[in-house]
């Protein structure tokens, strides 16, 4: 969805509602983030938010050890590939195919990216690497080494509401106020009580219920490609590791959190990912799930800390910085707890580090 000559994408939302009613809060994530991400470049200071990558090199470089441990022990498969979901500036991949290349893991490059704006950044430092909308045209012969860091919560989210009617989907409409009209969540009139388990149709009236069937379908077609072609993933993210309920649902702009629906397409929009879902997804198609666990301790069982006291102890003048973003990625108060870690495997392969 787009307006004409830029025309701003609430204002269309908008006219859209009139015309037509709600939306779904899934459509107005879909249709907003895909504005957002065609029109810009959000990462750094400039940008809007920072993602690990940029943090430090060590995150990176651990990946890539991981990745190459696994890869050598499952017994040096050619051809590999390394497959990235969402690779930004193409940081995370340089670091970590750095540090794979000292243990002998050479393999071919794919991103799968949809901004145009990233993709131009990834070709500044990554010319060699393959480009794909989606996973559909990954080759299918040789193992996929497969990363996913910060891209399942930016897809879509369905939410479902109990209201005193009962459950209804949770919409983007449009109410009054001060002698005009906004956009506002609402619910649905159709009853959807038979979409939830029996143990939490009786929730409290206010109760939101989230699901990502997106997230579900990708953590499904990687987990199947596993199953086929050998190979692991890790899929990293801020989330939950259990059920629950309520709305994760927010919004990023100029690195501070804003109102969702107060400018449409200007922010980035993102959710918490379930993590228990996911894992069951990929185990029910045949990938065998190494474990999730919490960023800072998937770290730390990689040697993070004697790394960052490496690094600080051969660049003294930049040791703060290092030790400070050892702290930012693995403190609890910071992305250490927050941020989970995901492992995925060809159930033929071996156990992995870190869970």
């Amino acid at each position: 969805m787009s307006g004409a000559g830029g025309e701003p994408l609430s204002a269309v939302f908008a006219r859209l509602i009139a015309a037509a009613g709600p939306i779904s809060v899934a459509q107005y994530m879909a249709e907003s983030n895909a504005r957002y991400y065609a029109s810009r470049d959000p990462l750094g200071a400039a940008g809007d938010f920072v993602t690990a990558p940029e943090i430090s090199q060590m995150f990176g470089e651990l990946i890539g050890v991981w990745l190459a441990d696994l890869w050598q022990r499952a017994g040096r498969a050619e051809p590999v590939h390394y497959v990235e979901l969402g690779p930004g500036h193409g940081t995370l991949a340089g670091d970590a195919l750095g540090a794979a290349e000292r243990f002998g893991l050479r393999p071919l490059v794919h991103f799968v990216e949809a901004s145009p704006a990233l993709r131009a950044r990834q070709r500044e430092l990554h010319p060699e690497a393959h480009r794909h909308d989606d996973l559909s045209t990954l080759p299918s012969a040789g193992p996929l080494l497969v990363v996913a860091n910060e891209f399942l919560d930016a897809l879509p989210v369905r939410q479902l509401v109990r209201t005193g009617e009962g459950w209804r989907e949770r919409m983007v409409g449009l109410v009054e106020e001060d002698g005009g009209e906004r956009l506002a969540f609402v619910a649905g009139s159709q009853p959807l009580d038979d979409a939830l388990p029996a143990e939490i149709r009786d929730a409290p009236t206010g109760t939101i219920v989230e699901t990502c069937p997106a997230a579900a379908a990708i953590a499904g077609e990687v987990a199947e490609r596993l199953a086929m072609q050998g190979g692991a993933a890790l899929l990293i993210d801020y989330g939950h590791v259990s059920p629950r309920t309520g709305s994760t649902l927010q919004a990023v702009r100029g690195h501070r959190k804003v109102d969702p629906l107060a400018a449409a397409g200007e922010a980035d929009l993102t959710a918490h990912v379930d993590f228990a879902a996911l894992a069951a997804v990929a185990e029910m198609r045949g990938a065998r799930w190494l474990g999730t666990v919490g960023q800072g301790e998937f770290l730390r069982a990689l040697g993070i800390d004697a790394r960052a006291e490496r690094l600080a102890a051969s660049a003294r003048d930049q040791a703060v910085a290092i030790l400070r973003g050892r702290d930012r990625l693995t403190g609890d108060d910071e992305m250490g707890a927050l941020f989970k870690v995901m492992g995925l495997a060809d159930r033929r392969w071996p156990g992995a580090a870190g869970f």
